[in-house]
């Protein structure tokens, strides 16, 4: 890894918690703060991914940058509090882990059974349909949205269940790690804006820390994807 990607990495693992912070306080002003440091998240974690020697060789490297650029618009959209911004920001996301899914198939293991993507989806229909409904209660026409949006990321994380040998272990772990943390994210997000009455300022603080931690992961993963072997004289590695 070179100098340059370790300083972004550190440089987003020190936005992602000032922007978490920020995010679980109940203050206004401190959520007008997040303008600044929420956009830089994504273009930071991709200046990271794409200089480190690992990802050049990555065969995950394009279906995670534009997972990635698709994550920064999600980001942006987020910002705003009307359903439009909600819509759009679910919208890209979709867009992003359709990205991350092709890259992820793309590398499945041909032998692999259906019993993870299964237990995937088995975990999808017994969380899912409560937010859904609520999201229809509180504003209908988020809800198809919200069912593109939420089935595609558990797509992600039932594509990470099956990744092949090729891939080697550390980066499959990362990456089912992700996609699971990503899950998580959008279980609490989706449980602060349309389950709860009166949440707590510090669940969205928890939307944060998780989302930030997926998105590291998913990165991470892609780069171990592409790291030489052992004993590899690669250049670069």
């Amino acid at each position: 890894m070179t100098r340059a990607s370790t300083a972004l990495k550190l440089a987003y693992a020190a936005l992602a918690a000032v922007d978490t912070t920020l995010s679980a306080s109940p203050r206004p002003a401190h959520h007008r703060a997040r303008r600044f440091t929420k956009p830089l998240l994504l273009p930071t974690l991709a200046a990271s991914f794409a200089t480190d020697p690992r990802a050049r060789r990555s065969p995950l490297r394009s279906s995670t940058l534009a997972g990635q650029a698709a994550g920064w618009v999600g980001d942006a959209a987020l910002l705003g509090d009307e359903p439009k911004h909600f819509a759009l920001g679910a919208s890209a996301f979709a867009t992003g882990h359709a990205a991350y899914i092709s890259g992820l198939l793309a590398q499945r293991d041909p032998e692999a059974t259906l019993a993870k993507p299964a237990a995937v989806g088995a975990a999808w229909a017994v969380g899912a349909p409560r937010t859904l409904l609520a999201a229809y209660r509180t504003e209908p026409f988020l809800a198809p949205v919200l069912a593109g949006y939420s089935a595609l990321l558990s797509g992600t994380a039932a594509a990470a269940s099956v990744l092949g040998p090729q891939i080697p272990a550390d980066a499959r772990r990362a990456t089912l790690a992700g996609a699971g943390l990503f899950l998580l994210s959008d279980s609490i997000l989706g449980l602060r804006k349309f389950v709860l009455a009166d949440p707590p300022a510090w669940l969205e603080g928890a939307v944060m820390a998780t989302y930030t931690g997926a998105q590291f992961l998913l990165a991470e993963g892609a780069a171990r994807a592409g790291a030489p072997a052992a004993g590899s004289s690669l250049p670069g590695a």
